[in-house]
């Protein structure tokens, strides 16, 4: 298996500064996440990418070599006997298809995009909109990988891995020569591993520019497979990763990106989903910044205190922003929940005229929003003639929720609360 180099890299920001579709993304200092962690964080915008996503500069080095006929340093082509490329086939949850179908648009070439059933509407719609086929198959990356592969059946037709290919991680790369040229005063660079052609192709630019610089990497709980495969020796998968973080639940990383991973990251850490709920969150509140799950394992990891940076110049990169409204609202909602700032309320009433009102009045007087509400009469536990009035109420927090628990209280309800740890049980 072919490895990346240092100089693989730096031809593939060659070939990028000379396309239009592949950007240098800012970055800016968060004075927020620098005050909670006690370090200087500066986040790498990496969202605000074309396609809202990394994915574009991997994607764009593929395609552009191959279509060039994969050209070697002398000159020469490794290609030159075989057909040229009129198709490329992907497999992707979503990013990587973006990238793919724009890089192959922009080279005037087809593009056959196969997705999981799970993808996200919008960036089935996105893929779609940039002139590729999509393929919907499997319910999660793993078993779209399998039917890509079977697609490119053809020698003009040719398969682009998400991240198991040294084109796509040199591509990638060309993200830590930037971070390096925007932050050269950096201690940590932070991103997050789904297959390891981000953090691999980061990794190899970063240390091989400013070896004293730390690199971690960060997994989601559900989708967890480099501490394994580090152990084993070799890449260990899942097949069916869980987290909302879609864009880096690959199932796994290659032979290539472990050894890369070994090679260069020096340490890689695991965090909760609620960790990237409350950093999707806070990104959004404090930085203005939308991100989907992948792109806020970093910020994440910063939160869950897996890290210590202390005094240190930190640069977490927000990778992608490719999160769907009903995507959005679940995670906030969720967020929201953890922060007890969503309280579920639940009011008994003898079933009569006017209760809902008389209740509303005392929670809009306390100056809460009512979300929904619903009225339940079956319950086993209900007395004949009782019923429950379950309020889902937006509060600034634990002490607004309890005064509005007192207010009801005060008024004469007979009031349950239910807490965010009982609803994660439920």
């Amino acid at each position: 298996m072919p490895g990346v180099t240092i100089a693989d890299i730096e031809r593939a920001a060659e070939r990028a500064a000379d396309a239009e579709i592949v950007q240098r993304t800012s970055t800016e200092r968060s004075r927020s996440l620098s005050e909670r962690c006690g370090a200087e964080v500066v986040l790498k915008m990496e969202h605000l990418q074309r396609t809202g996503s990394f994915k574009t500069r991997g994607a764009y080095n593929a395609v552009s070599r191959l279509v060039d006929g994969r050209s070697t340093e002398d000159g020469e082509t490794d290609g030159a006997a075989e057909p040229p490329v009129e198709r490329v086939v992907a497999a992707s949850a979503g990013n990587h298809a973006q990238g793919v179908a724009i890089a192959a648009r922009e080279a005037g070439i087809d593009a056959t995009i196969v997705m999981p059933e799970s993808a996200p509407g919008t960036k089935i719609e996105a893929t779609r909109g940039y002139g590729a086929e999509v393929v919907l198959h499997g319910s999660a990356f793993p078993a779209a990988m399998s039917h890509a592969r079977t697609l490119a059946d053809d020698p003009a037709v040719r398969f682009i891995h998400a991240f198991d290919d040294p084109d796509i991680v040199a591509g990638q790369g060309t993200l830590g020569l930037e971070i390096l040229e925007q932050v050269p005063d950096a201690d940590t660079v932070i991103a997050p591993i789904g297959g390891g052609g981000l953090i691999g192709g980061i990794a190899t630019a970063v240390k091989a520019r400013n070896p004293d610089v730390r690199v971690v990497g960060v997994q989601t709980e559900g989708a967890s497979t480099v501490a394994a495969s580090l152990e084993k020796g070799e890449p260990v998968s899942l097949a069916e990763p869980d987290t909302i973080a879609d864009g880096i639940a690959t199932g796994g990383v290659s032979e290539l990106t472990l050894g890369l991973i070994r090679e260069h990251v020096d340490e890689v850490v695991e965090v909760s989903d609620d960790d990237v709920a409350a950093a999707i969150l806070l990104l959004l509140e404090r930085a203005k910044q939308m991100v989907e799950g992948a792109g806020a394992v970093s910020v994440a990891a910063l939160l869950s205190d897996a890290l210590d940076v202390e005094g240190e110049t930190v640069v977490p990169v927000l990778c992608g922003g490719n999160i769907d409204i009903t995507s959005l609202q679940e995670v906030l909602t969720h967020a929201l929940v953890d922060r007890r700032q969503l309280a579920e309320v639940t009011v008994r009433i003898d079933e009569g005229p006017g209760k809902m009102g008389e209740i509303s009045t005392v929670i809009g007087a306390e100056r809460a929003n009512i979300r929904t509400v619903r009225h339940e009469r079956s319950r086993p536990d209900l007395p004949v003639g009782d019923a429950d009035l379950v309020f889902e109420v937006e509060t600034n927090g634990p002490a607004h929720t309890e005064r509005v628990l007192a207010a009801l209280r005060s008024e004469g309800f007979d009031v349950r609360h239910t807490t965010a740890e009982e609803e994660s049980v439920r």
